[in-house]
């Protein structure tokens, strides 16, 4: 009985995951000899790319939502989010609990994308229902909606700039920089960058950072921060009080654990790679930054599903206010879009990325740290 449950909440996850999620974009392959035949007929591949504000305009029929999807959306996540969680508090055997527990984790990250596009009103913009949802699922992933914007509003528009602060993105040495700096320094950046920070993102990057550090520097700005930090105490409390530490590693400890190492890993990733350009305030544009400092992350049809599409992050940042479920509509329509810079979640590429850690002038390109 207790495998059928979780074999009934893992599949149903599954089915929405494949009625829902789009298939891997691939290139355009028009009929020359049959005009309208091919994908699309709109679709058709220009003699001269588009780049910069045409490119921008061209992304501008995609960021237009379509409000009774956006609700399902939201909704069914919900739903699947709170049916896994509700799963780990169930009286079964552990091995169950876990299965639980881990997709109540990766429904989390889909939440949270689906909060993020939100915040940049590409979906349910103006609605007070949704706002006030929102408002709640920002304090539960400790990320209050007052810290978030100002700080996700400010990496947008200086992301991979060299000499900006250091605000809602890992920070960034040039290799001389980082042989000037002194321990103090050098120990900052390296901890704001190692692995293990991000995999303790629960703790280091959304409790401390984005909730508990941001109320205490501005307490009537970012008071929503203390408000997450109590909801998230008395939250663990409660699972301790009637369930034990079993109810406090399962319902809560793990998955956010896991929400949150995978979505601080993927915001790493996305500009910070092999292929990765970092520009001076002089050189930089928006349209550069998008393309070329911010990349697409090949994955799974699955993983695209809990990570509601954020691997597209090149178009994302191209335009901020294309609804996640819009975005490989838009990679498959735009032949400009359809080389991106890419990553993968393989082994080899997480390796790969993770080592990258001061950005070289000479080289253009960033590099591991110098032995």
């Amino acid at each position: 009985m207790e495998a059928a449950i979780v074999l009934a909440v893992a599949g149903g996850i599954a089915a929405v995951v494949i009625a829902t999620s789009p298939t891997s974009p691939t290139p355009l392959t028009p009929c020359p000899d049959k005009p309208g035949r091919g994908p699309r007929a709109p679709y058709l591949r220009r003699a001269q790319p588009r780049t910069s504000k045409a490119l921008i305009l061209a992304t501008k029929p995609f960021a237009q939502e379509n409000r009774a999807k956006s609700w399902w959306v939201v909704l069914s996540t919900l739903f699947y989010f709170v049916l896994a969680m509700t799963g780990t508090l169930l009286p079964w055997a552990w091995a169950a609990k876990l299965i639980c527990s881990i997709l109540c984790g990766l429904v989390m990250v889909r939440v949270f994308v689906i909060y993020h596009d939100h915040q940049h009103h590409a979906i349910l913009d103006r609605s007070f229902s949704a706002d006030f949802l929102m408002r709640f699922i920002g304090i539960l992933a400790l990320t209050p909606s007052s810290v978030w914007k100002s700080s996700h509003n400010y990496h947008h528009n200086h992301n991979s700039k060299l000499r900006s602060a250091r605000i809602g993105s890992f920070p960034i040495m040039t290799r001389e920089h980082y042989a000037q700096a002194g321990f103090g320094a050098r120990f900052v950046y390296r901890f704001m960058r190692h692995p293990l920070t991000m995999l303790c993102g629960y703790f280091t990057v959304f409790f401390m950072d984005m909730a508990l550090i941001s109320f205490f520097q501005h307490p009537k700005k970012h008071f929503d921060g203390l408000l997450a930090v109590v909801l998230h105490l008395a939250f663990a409390a409660t699972l301790v009080i009637y369930g034990g530490f079993t109810a406090l590693f399962f319902t809560l400890l793990l998955p956010f654990t896991l929400a949150m190492a995978l979505g601080t890993y993927l915001f790493y990733i996305q500009h910070n790679f092999p292929d990765v350009t970092f520009r001076d305030s002089q050189g930089w544009t928006y349209e550069g930054a998008a393309m070329d400092s911010s990349s697409y992350c090949q994955m799974s049809t699955m993983m695209h599903w809990f990570t509601a599409n954020i691997g597209y992050h090149h178009i994302h940042h191209l335009n901020a206010r294309i609804p996640f479920y819009r975005l490989p509509e838009a990679m498959r329509a735009l032949p400009e879009l359809q080389n991106p810079r890419s990553i993968s979640l393989s082994p080899r590429d997480m390796w790969t990325c993770l080592r990258l850690c001061v950005w070289d002038v000479h080289a253009q390109r960033l590099i591991p740290l110098p032995r």
